[in-house]
């Protein structure tokens, strides 16, 4: 649904679409079967995917709009037998390509491979610490030590690894040691994903966080970024109201100004990089492995297809992305909240618990001021 837009009058509220990542489902077909996924993929061949001309085509078109980082993703990308090839077209178009994948594929040669693209990060997704526990959420054993054997042939080829998890009771209580282990690794980037319960994750709504939890993880999130400083880049996604914890406990202890260094620090700080709570249709974009293009993987809207239009085109003219960029629009708190600019709320919660995008967010503890 696209609910009608307010008053139609010029807002100040209107934010200026800015892309600078794209989250492209290259393949739907995964070896693996995960108790959360947004797709519930698995092991066979989808049928409509985009052919490797369409592939490079839609590359094409994104360089038109920007250079934002390209995320190739799935499924399971290293599934797809053109990836490398499609990989290595993106950067020849002067993209910066991450990957995210679940890392029980990488041997020795698929890591040389990567490294050959260039791709220039690997997210791995680990959401427990321990193998038998994720053996149990990946639907295969053995996938735990594959996902870690995967990670070190990477490190040795030269490619930086970042770590994911998806926040549920299952793991909220692990993820100190996920944390641990993400150190212990040489990861640079630890990123929580907050559940979002769309396709397989729906069957996930018994064990997902209450809002009071998800309050009190994103206030962890936040005390751990003031311990570790910059030693790893640290933060939660799926979770705009951060942003507004973030402002919150900012106001009440204001951080001291850092000492003069004669050298800067090599690594900025987690929070200083966090624009803004939801990007989706602002900074952000998903494209499936048809074609269709979201606001984000989770919110199962489509804002226009690439087979029937210009990349370029939907990006500056969907009407899903103009009613996501004008903040004017939310609904119910959301709508009256003194951080909306910065938060936004998800959009993806809000419609699937309520099928309006524009909703509130429904897992968000805060009472606006107003």
């Amino acid at each position: 649904m696209i609910p009608e837009m307010s008053d139609g009058r010029p807002s100040e509220e209107i934010l200026k679409p800015n892309l600078q990542l794209v989250a492209w489902e290259v393949t739907r077909t995964c070896n693996l079967a995960c108790a959360h996924c947004r797709a519930s993929a698995q092991n066979y061949q989808y049928e409509g995917e985009l052919s490797k001309h369409e592939c490079l085509r839609l590359i094409d078109e994104i360089v038109q709009v920007g250079k934002p980082i390209l995320i190739l993703t799935g499924g399971e990308p290293l599934m797809r037998p053109d990836i490398f090839e499609i990989g290595k077209y993106a950067v020849g178009k002067g993209l910066r390509v991450v990957m995210g994948t679940n890392g029980t594929l990488i041997s020795r040669e698929i890591a040389a491979k990567l490294k050959e693209v260039p791709i220039s990060r690997i997210a791995v997704s680990l959401d427990f610490p321990a193998a038998e526990l994720q053996d149990k959420f990946r639907g295969q054993i053995g996938s735990f030590e594959a996902a870690l054997s995967g990670i070190k042939n990477c490190l040795e080829s030269g490619i930086e690894i970042q770590i994911n998890c998806t926040v549920t009771q299952l793991n909220v209580s692990h993820l100190e040691e996920l944390l641990n282990l993400t150190l212990k690794i040489g990861a640079v980037a630890f990123h929580p994903f907050l559940l979002v319960p769309t396709g397989r994750g729906k069957g996930l709504n018994s064990v997902e966080l209450s809002p009071e939890q998800y309050e009190s993880t994103l206030n962890w999130i936040y005390d751990k970024q003031i311990e570790l400083k910059d030693q790893i880049f640290f933060k939660p996604t799926d979770a705009p109201h951060y942003l507004r914890i973030m402002r919150q406990r900012q106001l009440q202890n204001p951080p001291k100004p850092p000492a003069k260094q004669s050298n800067p620090p090599t690594r900025q700080h987690p929070g200083n990089a966090i624009s803004r709570g939801c990007l989706a249709g602002i900074s952000f974009c998903f494209v499936s492995h048809q074609g269709q293009v979201q606001g984000c993987g989770y919110l199962d809207v489509e804002a226009g297809d690439i087979r029937k239009q210009p990349f370029n085109q939907i990006w500056m003219d969907s009407p899903l992305f103009s009613h996501l960029r004008n903040i004017a629009n939310l609904k119910g708190k959301c709508g009256a909240c003194e951080f909306k600019l910065i938060c936004g709320g998800c959009r993806a919660r809000a419609y699937e618990a309520t099928g309006d995008y524009l909703e509130s967010e429904p897992y968000c503890i805060y009472q606006p001021a107003k």
